[in-house]
Order: C-alpha cells, then structure tokens, then sequence
C-alpha cells in the first residue's frame, strides 16, 4: 500500500509540474511584427513559405529570399492574397545565401533600404543528401555545408551586429532533429546541422543582453518538396528509422516555430517525440524558465532507458537490413 502511495505522489507531482509549465509559456506575451520586416530564407516552398505566409497574416513587411525566380513570385503572389493591413509590402530576392559574404551583405543591405532594417531573419533554406557516410560525393558535402551552414551563416552575421545596436531583434535558425543525434543515412547532413545548433546556442549567449532572442527550431520529418527529395537519396535502413514518427504538415510546423519565436522560447519542436530526442539530446541547451527546467530535471533520468530502448531499436533494424543485403548477395551467386 505505501508503494502505491508513492506512485501517486510521483504522478501527483508530475501534472503539477507540467501544469505550472504549461501556465508558464503560455504567460509569456508574444512580440508584434506588425509593421515590422520580416526576412525568410528559403521562402519560396516548404516550412519556409508557410512561415513567410504565417508573418504576412500577422501584419509584417515580408521579404522571402531563395533562388528560384518563378516560385518566389508565387510566393508573394500568395502573401498578396491575404495581407492584413492596405500598407503592408512584400517583396522577394533570388541570391545564393551560401555564397560570397560580401554579395549577400550587398543584398540585405539593399533589402533594407527599401522595406527598412531587418527586425525578424527567418533562416530557412536548406537541404538535405543522404547515404552512408564515405557514398555520400565529397561534392554533395560541400554543397550541403554551403546551403545549410553558410547560408545560415551569412545571413545571421549580418543581421546580428545591427539587431544588439537596435536592443531587439528575432533570430530564427532552422537545424533538425538530427541535430539532436546522429543517424545512419545522414551523416554529412547531421553534421551541417549540429554545426547550426552551435551556432544558435553561442549567438543566444552572446546576445541575450542586447535584446535579441534566437529560436533554434528543429523539425521532424515534414511534408515538403524538400523531403520528397530528401527520399531518393535515403539508404533502406535510415527510411525505417525516421519513418516511425510520420509526416508532419509545414503549416503546422511554421505556426509552432513562429509562435515559439515571438515568445522568445530558445528552442521549438513539434510532437512528443521530438520533444523526447530534444530533451534527452539538449541536456545543456538553454532551456526557457524555471519550471521548463523542473521538469527536465525530473524527466531526464527515466528519459534515459527511453534512448537505451531507442538505439536498440535502431541497431535491429541495421543488423536486419544487413542480414537481407547478405542473404540476396548470397542468392545471386548461387543463381549463377
């Protein structure tokens, strides 16, 4: 009887938690971008053009950057369709982010002058090639460290020293949850990822006291153009291990990232599964308040067995996958 008590007590103290929580973040006030310019990378598809729509419906100034023409003029064809307010402007540019600095710096300056300084830089684009580490081109690697890191990059330095003079400002780097850990298939593109994550974690130290919030969102597999070609590159045993989460819809993924950026909450995910891997994977990630770090203080330890149970699962699939490969091998050659 005194072990049931004690249970109860655990499951008593645990809704409190999530309770004072939940009173918590939802206390927080989120910041207007009414009036305010907007600037999200990799705006023309994808999470990042529903982002671009989710700020035009809060009344920003919205300029999405990616490289194709065509698609960035739908894009804001699209914001044209529901902007808020008669004054509201939106505008796209076609740049390579990941490429020369100073013709990056050139453009955002020139953004600026026509739709003013940059209050909100939504750093969306990026890609994704997957396959076994040493198949993966060393090409493909210096592509995806250019669009993904570079182009995050190079953005965020030049936004950044004019959002701590101004004492305000929103930052927004888009990593992945395989930033979280690293998973077979993903290799070079986990690594570009990580490499975003550190980013995302020095500029929120170093920024915090001038004003400017950085939101580091890590989506799970979503519904996009991206991910569509994301699976032509993916070995069998990666698309078994990712696949168990499902696809999330990027309007839904946009709404959270952009909500959790207007409250200043450092990091951003959407279902109880990512919320786990950040979890177990961030231990010293920058977490929000109090009560947010309760309660990973009390999780973290049972969340644990939850990454044993994990990593087995993933290396069954593995040793599986390997077995089939072997045992086909072995029926070729017998055929012949």
């Amino acid at each position: 009887m005194e072990l049931s008590w004690e249970i109860v007590l655990c499951v008593a103290i645990a809704v409190l938690v999530h309770v004072l929580v939940y009173l918590f973040v939802m206390a927080k006030k989120p910041k207007s971008i009414v009036g305010r310019h907007v600037v999200v990378t990799g705006g023309s598809k994808g999470i990042g053009l529903c982002l671009a729509v989710e700020c035009a419906m809060k009344g920003a100034n919205v300029t999405v950057i990616a490289r194709d023409e065509k698609m960035l003029s739908g894009a804001v064809a699209l914001m044209e369709v529901i902007r808020q307010r008669p004054d509201q402007k939106f505008q796209f540019r076609s740049l390579d982010i990941g490429g020369d600095y100073d013709q990056v710096a050139k453009v955002l300056g020139e953004i600026e002058d026509s739709f003013g300084p940059i209050y909100t830089l939504i750093n969306c684009a990026g890609m994704a090639i997957c396959g076994v580490f040493e198949e993966v081109s060393v090409q493909d690697v210096h592509k995806l460290m250019n669009v993904n890191f570079f182009g995050t990059y190079n953005c965020t330095r030049y936004v950044l020293p004019k959002m701590k003079k101004a004492g305000d400002g929103i930052i927004v780097i888009t990593a992945s949850q395989a930033a979280m850990f690293g998973i077979y298939g993903y290799g070079p593109y986990s690594a570009t990822k990580y490499a975003l994550r550190a980013m995302a974690e020095t500029i929120a130290m170093e920024s915090r006291e001038h004003g400017v919030s950085v939101t580091l969102a890590m989506p799970c597999d979503t519904n996009t153009p991206g991910f569509e070609e994301e699976e032509k590159s993916k070995p069998r045993e990666t698309k078994i291990i990712s696949g168990g989460g499902g696809l999330i819809e990027p309007e839904v993924m946009a709404k959270a990232i952009l909500k959790d950026a207007l409250k200043g909450n450092f990091t951003s995910t959407v279902g109880a599964e990512s919320w786990v891997i950040t979890t177990l994977g961030g231990a010293l990630l920058p977490w929000d308040g109090f009560f947010t770090n309760l309660l990973h203080a009390m999780v973290l330890g049972p969340l644990r067995l939850v990454s044993y149970a994990l990593h087995k699962y993933f290396n069954s699939v593995i040793r599986k996958c390997a077995r089939e490969d072997k045992a086909k091998v072995g029926s070729k050659v017998e055929t012949k």
